[in-house]
């Protein structure tokens, strides 16, 4: 993944970045706030004048991380997540509540859960739960745990994702806690 910061900020942006500071401010418990700041996010998905043009370049070897914003107090960040075709990432869980939705394009998304370890002494072992597919427009929230996925660009053009994470990104540099290898058997 690549990480730029943004060249300017839009009003459609900046007026989303407002309803998600009202939504953070009121102290909900994770999984409610990423409801409602989904809630938000979805009616500006597709909208031409949410991103600028830099902030919809790609990198044509890995996906790339746009930081739209992040809050002054690190309550929560903004990233547009830009996919070439077949761009994909790793396995992972979030250091906290997250929001994606898909402003252009199709992700894949394959999610998974840590089964109990089979014997004395084994290890939990990764177990693949649900595959879906989100299109334009489709939003899906999740805090931690229960929030280990893998997501992909499933289309044959570039693929753009909003995602709203209750954490402070830019200092972060990701929003990853962990990266799991991937199933086998």
């Amino acid at each position: 993944m690549t990480t730029t910061t943004p060249a300017r900020t839009t009003a459609r942006m900046a007026a989303l970045v407002s309803e998600i500071r009202k939504v953070v401010d009121r102290g909900l418990a994770p999984d409610l706030t990423a409801y409602l700041v989904g809630e938000r996010l979805a009616p500006h998905l597709g909208e031409p004048e949410l991103l600028t043009p830099e902030q919809c370049e790609g990198h044509p070897d890995r996906y790339r991380q746009h930081i739209l914003h992040t809050e002054p107090d690190g309550s929560f960040s903004v990233v547009a997540l830009v996919w070439l075709p077949g761009q994909e990432t790793s396995i992972h869980d979030h250091v906290s509540w997250c929001v994606a939705g898909v402003h252009e394009g199709a992700e894949s998304e394959v999610r998974y859960r840590l089964a109990p370890a089979a014997g004395p002494g084994g290890a939990a072992r990764l177990v693949p739960t649900e595959e879906v597919v989100n299109g334009q427009g489709d939003v899906c929230g999740f805090a931690p745990p229960g929030d280990i996925h893998k997501v992909r660009n499933s289309c044959r053009t570039t693929a753009i994702s909003l995602h709203v994470y209750g954490a402070d990104v830019g200092r972060l540099g990701s929003s990853v806690r962990r990266v799991y290898p991937e199933p086998t058997g």
